[in-house]
Formats: structure tokens, C-alpha cells, sequence
């Protein structure tokens, strides 16, 4: 087996370097969309503005490389000194719910799913900033209007979304005799079952993993009719629907490399790459570090490597959840114009096309001009993840977004529900009464 470094695991492109201009004023004028679009929202920065802004650690080098490119641009171009705060994926929404709280910390800050729904009388009204940008540059998805607004209000912007799909080895699956992964849960089932007997076993995080283990336990629960609450925010887990896809998991888990119960993020990376694993469920991260690694057995591993959708169940429709980030600026800056000046100017096309670029696709668009990315086409291996804010469903699925359903994806309720079921450390039926159980705390009349 291949050994996978931290920069085997780290690096996906190359650095990119950027150029900037000086301006003469602080009056903030965002950069000239093209002509179609017109222009942006012009803001008067505070004298003295400084910024501070929290976000997640990369999973892809040329994420952080051309973010920190872009906020030497704003800096350059405004005066305004903007410090970047990079935190481990778990530890980003408890460190934005202090702020929160106590009214101080980070100006802005980027996190994940419905997190700004927890506090969004502590944020910042983003309406006049998201109509600009939606009326300039395409609109916004569907999913992300429902992420960003409370009560009529842009309470955060989406700044992407972290696509998720299969990646699999296609040689092993061949192997196994599939020419590519079934459309249907049935056959998804049956390939896992010969993956296994080949010795090339399957691997889907069931820790506390916020993008890896929410993304695909949502999936499986969906994707068989099952759902958390109704229309209404009624708990109603305690469903046949439910049981049929946990029953379906424990199949399923039988065909897992051991230890997926503690997962985290990064850990279907590490095996995928270390050979351990035939398929997992991720960013495009994964290929591009084999890609861009030095290693010739992981280049070889990425020349191998495809990605696909996961498959339809009896609910005859895609029922995928993805991985949205949002950024959102807390009240209690003392600098909102400034704040307001950056969160626009990381949205323009000057910095946007070429950060999505730099991250190899590993965040893909909330605004439907950026389809037209070059990335999406020049490798067809990253197809797949451009249409991940079309096609995915808010993690409310047919609930309300809110500090419910936040707080019941930050806790981890499907995940543990899956996880239980599927290891048979719970029946099925214990499963779901303790998840029904822990949701209705949140889910209160």
C-alpha cells in the first residue's frame, strides 16, 4: 500500500500568485462585473476598519493560497488589514456560537449548513448585498436563498457549496464486475456486497464527521422516504420508511472497512488513498491529491479514480445533501461597511473564478453565472460536483430551517441514528426511539 503523507493529503494545485492594485481612497467601490452585469454596491469604510475573519481549514492548497491572495488584493486596494482564522471543521460552529453569545470575536465568519439560523438576530441584514450580487451574476440557487434567509432577510451569504459524491476506484470495481456504480439503491447494495468479496471493501464515515457522515446518512435515510420532521416541524423519524433504511444500512455496514465508526472528516481521505478503501463518499479533494501528489503510485490511483452521484432509492428521486458554507458578519463588528465591502468583494468574478479555480472545484457555486467555470470542463472528473447546489436538498428536507434543525444536524441526530443501527449497537427500533427522542428537544411546540 501506498503511505499517504500530510502533504500527499494536503496538496491539490499548485500556489497561485496574484497581483493587486493600489487604491487612492478608502471609499470601497467592489470591482466591475462585466458589462452584462453591471456593477456592485459601492460601501464607505470606517477610518481605521480592521477585519477579522474565522474560517474552515483547507482540505485543498489552492483554497487557502488564492483566499489569502484575494485578502492582500482587499487589503491593497482598501487599506483595511483583514486577519484570517483557519479552524478544524468540528470546531468552527461551537467557535462561531461563542461569538454568538458573547457578543464579541470574529467579524465574519464562515460556517457550515443552517448555522446562522441559530443566532440571526446577532447578524447583520446581507439583503441589499444578496439582491446585487443575485441580480448581477445569475441568481442564487434555490437551496441557497432557503440557507441564507430568515423571515424574508439574507441573515448570510452562501459562499459555496462542498460538493459530495461516490469516488471510487474503476479498475476495483470492474473487478468486481460493475462497469460503473448502479443507479439504484438495490444494485448500489449488490456492488458493495462484491467489493467486499473481492477484498476491497467500501468506507462512509459514521463518526462526528460534519460534511462526510451528515452528506450520506441523510442521503440513506431520504433516499428510502424517510425524514426527520414533516412540513410543520413535527418529529416524525418513527416511520416504516425509516426502518426499511436502516435495515438497509445494516447490509450496507457489513461491507465497510472496520473502524468508519469513528471517523471524522479527513479520515475516508487517508484510506482512500492508503489503498484501504474501493469507494467513499467526498469532495473532489480526494482525487486531486492523488493527482498532484509526487508519488507515481497515487498518480496511478488518480488516473483510476472516478466519481459518480449516489444512486436513486424507493423515494424515485436524488435526495442528496452536500456541504453548504455561508458567511455571515456578526453585529457586534465595529466595522459593518468594511465587513460588508469584503464579504462583496470576495463574491465578484475577479476573485470568485479564479479561488474556484485555485480549489480545483472543491467549492462549487451558490451563484449560477459561475457554471460557466472553465474547471467544470477542462477535467471531465470534476463534472459531477458542478451541479451540487442544483441538485442537493437543505438538510430541513421538508421542515423549516432554523435553530431546530440546526441544532439537531450540529448534534449529530441522523449520523448517530445511521451509526447505531447499522453497527447493531442499537436495535433498529432503539435507534430511531433515541433519535425521535433527542430531536423533539429541539423540536419544540
Amino acid at each position: 500500500m501506498t503511505k499517504l503523507t500530510r502533504r500527499d493529503f494536503l496538496a491539490a494545485s499548485a500556489s497561485v500568485a496574484a497581483a493587486s492594485t493600489v487604491a487612492t481612497t478608502n471609499a470601497f467601490a467592489a470591482p466591475a462585473a462585466p458589462a452584462a452585469t453591471g456593477a456592485g454596491l459601492k460601501f464607505e469604510i470606517e477610518k481605521g476598519a480592521t477585519l477579522r475573519v474565522l474560517r474552515w481549514k483547507r482540505f485543498v492548497q489552492g483554497d487557502e493560497d488564492l483566499w489569502n491572495a484575494n485578502v492582500k488584493k482587499f487589503t491593497e486596494k482598501t487599506g483595511v488589514a483583514v486577519r484570517t482564522d483557519s479552524e478544524g471543521w468540528e470546531d468552527l460552529r461551537p467557535k462561531a456560537a461563542v461569538a454568538a453569545n458573547v457578543g464579541s470575536g470574529p467579524d465574519i465568519v464562515m460556517s457550515w449548513f443552517d448555522d446562522p439560523q441559530q443566532y440571526p438576530t446577532k447578524l447583520i441584514d446581507l439583503t441589499d448585498l444578496a439582491t446585487s450580487l443575485g441580480s448581477r451574476l445569475g441568481g442564487w440557487y434555490d437551496v441557497c436563498r432557503k440557507y441564507g434567509t430568515k423571515d424574508g432577510k439574507w441573515i448570510a451569504l452562501p459562499v459555496g457549496v462542498v460538493g459530495n459524491a461516490l469516488v471510487y476506484r474503476e479498475s476495483q470495481l470492474k473487478a468486481a464486475g460493475f462497469d460503473g456504480v448502479p443507479k439504484d439503491t438495490a444494485g448500489f447494495l449488490k456492488m458493495c456486497q462484491a467489493l467486499k468479496a473481492k477484498n476491497t471493501p467500501v468506507g462512509f464515515a459514521l463518526g462526528k464527521a460534519v460534511g462526510d457522515a451528515n452528506n450520506w446518512a441523510h442521503w440513506l435515510l431520504w433516499s428510502h422516504g424517510g425524514k426527520l420532521v414533516d412540513k410543520k416541524g413535527a418529529v416524525a423519524i418513527n416511520s416504516p420508511e425509516t426502518r426499511a433504511a436502516l435495515e438497509y444500512a445494516k447490509q450496507l455496514y457489513a461491507t465497510f472497512i472496520p473502524g468508519t465508526l469513528s471517523w471524522q472528516d479527513p479520515s475516508n481521505n487517508k484510506a482512500y488513498l492508503d489503498g484501504q478503501i474501493s469507494m467513499t463518499a467526498n469532495g473532489i479533494s480526494v482525487y486531486y491529491a492523488a493527482k498532484n501528489s509526487t508519488d507515481p503510485k497515487l498518480q496511478e490511483m488518480a488516473k483510476d479514480t472516478q466519481h459518480a452521484h449516489f444512486p436513486i432509492g424507493p423515494a424515485g428521486k436524488p435526495t442528496e445533501l452536500m456541504q453548504i458554507t455561508q458567511m455571515m458578519i456578526f453585529k457586534h463588528t465595529k466595522f459593518p461597511n468594511a465587513a460588508k465591502a469584503f464579504v462583496q468583494f470576495m463574491f465578484e468574478p475577479e476573485q470568485y473564478n479564479p479561488w474556484m479555480e485555485a480549489s480545483i472545484g472543491y467549492v462549487s457555486q451558490s451563484l449560477k453565472a459561475y457554471e460557466k467555470n472553465a474547471i467544470w470542463t477542462s477535467d471531465p472528473k470534476a463534472t459531477v460536483y458542478r451541479d451540487s447546489a442544483a441538485l442537493m436538498i437543505d438538510h430541513g428536507h421538508e421542515g423549516p430551517l432554523g435553530q431546530a434543525s440546526a441544532a439537531c444536524m450540529a448534534d449529530y441526530v441522523v449520523v448517530d441514528m445511521v451509526a447505531e443501527a447499522a453497527s447493531g449497537s442499537k436495535t433498529v427500533q432503539q435507534a430511531i426511539d433515541r433519535a425521535a427522542e433527542r430531536a423533539k428537544r429541539f423540536y419544540k411546540a
